[in-house]
């Protein structure tokens, strides 16, 4: 159903039915002559120029649907099983790096955009080619709309995919969004997926700890425990004596730096790090800084996979 341009004057419910269309006298309606193929479903192609804010979808393929220009579509309301595009699987070479697409469900004009870049990968559905194509500043408009139509109807969970592309597009949009910008949101799709990859979180902090516990047994933890020293100076006769009570500064050590014992103080120090907490343990002044180091990032870290759970199962 091609439904560009529409003009709706009533409500209007899409609906597929799940049974097979049955005829009073006939018996089974033959649907394979409309669909084309005996097991094809209720796909919508278009809604571009359609006002969607009395607009019902339920149970309807959406993967090759074009919602740009489609007014009032943050009113839409999807309901039952609407399904969508979903990204390339698998790994792809990029020139010279790997490229791997989360899975998510995306828009049939992010396949035509994507497709259309130079540097693309196999797996962006080219059926578009004939359309008008639109880029990531409008992409993350209609991204925006469907995530706050989805929000709107109670499915926090289900508009998650829906604010990943928008936050993609705005990552992608060198005409609205200033370098800056870009580069935060780069890091922010990096570190957690816009705080809704909790195991990519996880991968930066399990390799952060590592990281820092390699460092420490290298380079921050002194080769024994500084003993303190009290120095004095008795008067002839008697009288009162002043202690100075002081310490050598830590030293690394030049060998058997990875030991066990040395990995359990290293392990302590990276544990009480990522709770922000200091373990008292003594350190050269290279080990001060790591820990100083791992105090800061390591919280963030935890941090963001903590939300990436909780926005996976509230938002």
């Amino acid at each position: 159903m091609d439904f560009g341009h529409a003009l709706f004057e009533y409500p209007l419910t899409i609906s597929a039915e799940p049974a097979p269309f049955v005829h009073p006298t006939r018996g089974p309606v033959a649907e394979q002559d409309l669909a084309g193929t005996p097991d094809a479903g209720v796909r919508l192609m278009s809604l571009q120029g359609v006002d969607a804010a009395h607009l019902v979808l339920t149970d309807v393929d959406l993967a090759e649907c074009l919602f740009a220009r489609t007014v009032h579509l943050d009113q839409i309301r999807l309901e039952g099983l609407c399904t969508f595009a979903g990204t390339p699987p698998g790994t792809h070479w990029r020139r010279w790096r790997i490229v791997r697409f989360t899975p998510r469900r995306t828009l049939a004009e992010e396949h035509h955009w994507r497709a259309s870049q130079p540097s693309t990968v196999p797996g962006w559905s080219t059926s578009g080619s004939d359309v008008v194509h639109v880029g990531p500043p409008q992409l993350a408009l209609v991204y925006r709309a469907l995530r706050k139509a989805l929000e709107d109807g109670k499915d926090e969970p289900g508009a998650a995919d829906f604010y990943y592309g928008e936050m993609e597009m705005r990552r992608h949009d060198r005409a609205r969004t200033s370098r800056a910008e870009r580069g935060l949101l780069h890091g922010y799709w990096l570190l957690s997926g816009y705080g809704l990859r909790a195991s990519r979180a996880l991968g930066w902090l399990a390799a952060m700890m590592f990281i820092t516990v390699v460092l420490l047994m290298g380079f921050g933890l002194p080769k024994g425990d500084p003993q303190q020293e009290a120095t004095g100076t008795v008067p002839r006769g008697g009288g009162k004596v002043t202690f100075v009570i002081g310490r050598d500064d830590p030293q690394n050590p030049s060998k058997n730096k990875f030991t066990g014992q040395r990995f359990e103080k290293a392990l302590n120090v990276t544990l009480n790090s990522v709770v922000f907490r200091s373990s008292d343990q003594d350190l050269t002044t290279s080990g001060t800084y790591i820990e100083m180091t791992s105090r800061l990032s390591e919280p963030i870290l935890l941090g963001l996979a903590a939300m990436a759970v909780r926005n996976r199962v509230k938002r």
